[in-house]
């Protein structure tokens, strides 16, 4: 990966699921940084996950180099392993059931699209410092929709 790679860690929170969810997400290029979260009032863990990395390259002001961290696999097999079948098969799994977040996954495809993305997956709550900061973050997001 390049050294000029914006380095970015996402996560998503759900308390209940489906419930009040938030997502966040950690942008560090060079000697920058960025931090932003949000959250819905009902909502499900995988939705988030898929959120923060929306809203994370969403931020970015102009084509860039990424390395995107997630400790979703679901993202991340989603979108190096299933959204070209899915694609193809008119947004079908391979049981030929429609896709779950599809609406979201449409916008992933389309935030993809202005960038360079190596995606990384993460195990999550084993000290990572990114992770665990974008934990903090997906869980201030979800504060505000728990009452």
């Amino acid at each position: 990966m390049s050294n000029d790679a914006v380095i970015i860690y996402t996560d998503g929170a759900c308390s209940g699921n489906p419930g009040p969810g938030g997502w966040g997400a950690l942008l560090t290029h060079k000697e920058r940084s960025k931090e932003l979260c949000g959250g819905e009032k009902e909502t499900t863990n995988n939705r988030m996950e898929l959120m923060a990395a929306i809203q994370a390259l969403n931020s970015l002001k102009k084509s860039s180099i990424v390395e995107l961290h997630t400790d979703s696999t679901y993202v991340k097999d989603g979108i190096t392993k299933w959204m070209t079948n899915w694609k193809r098969n008119g947004w079908k799994t391979a049981a030929k059931k429609p896709v779950k977040n599809k609406d979201l996954w449409l916008m992933l495809d389309e935030a993809i699209g202005h960038h360079d993305i190596a995606w990384k997956w993460v195990k999550g709550h084993a000290g990572n410092p990114g992770n665990e900061k974008a934990d903090q973050l997906a869980n201030a997001g979800m504060e505000t929709f728990k009452k």
